[in-house]
């Protein structure tokens, strides 16, 4: 996993806690907040400026979501394929208990994103050794870690335990 220290991975970051601040908390599920954006100068966003083209956090829409199928699920348009960066406070599922599709695969089958970045890795609090990175790097989505954030992450994730 590549650590990347920008301002922009940190604007980025800091958006995505404010999404899972808006969770409410439960003692089975994780808090988490994720944004969708579509990076300056690339394919689909010829502007200086990045576009948000999506938000969401755990619960937000019925039927037991997490953040990531939120913010995929309020998508308007999707941009074009490996154009897309998500940010996510915490590392996407690879299994769900609940029986909805995991989020790592929502993203792998978007085809929209070439990056995932991450505030921190899932804890074995649900399901033991989460293989959401595997998965990301082996369908060729660049994976990495926006670091900083890992106690604040934890924090909002694991409200409501």
């Amino acid at each position: 996993m590549v650590s990347i220290d920008s301002s922009v991975d940190q604007k980025y970051m800091s958006l995505a806690l404010e999404q899972a601040e808006k969770c409410i908390g439960t003692p089975t599920a994780f808090c988490v907040g994720a944004v969708i954006v579509l990076p300056r100068n690339t394919e689909g966003n010829t502007s200086e400026e990045d576009i948000i083209l999506s938000k969401g956090y755990s619960r937000e829409l019925p039927g037991n979501t997490h953040a990531e199928q939120c913010a995929l699920d309020k998508l308007s348009n999707l941009p074009p394929p490996k154009s897309a960066v998500i940010y996510t406070t915490m590392e996407p599922c690879s299994e769900r208990l609940s029986g909805n599709l995991p989020c790592a695969d929502r993203i792998i089958d978007s085809g929209i994103f070439k990056t995932v970045k991450v505030g921190v890795l899932e804890p074995d609090t649900f399901v033991k050794r989460n293989v959401g990175l595997d998965k990301l790097t082996n369908a060729g989505i660049e994976y990495s870690h926006v670091p900083g954030f890992e106690q604040r992450c934890l924090e909002i994730a694991e409200r409501g335990h």
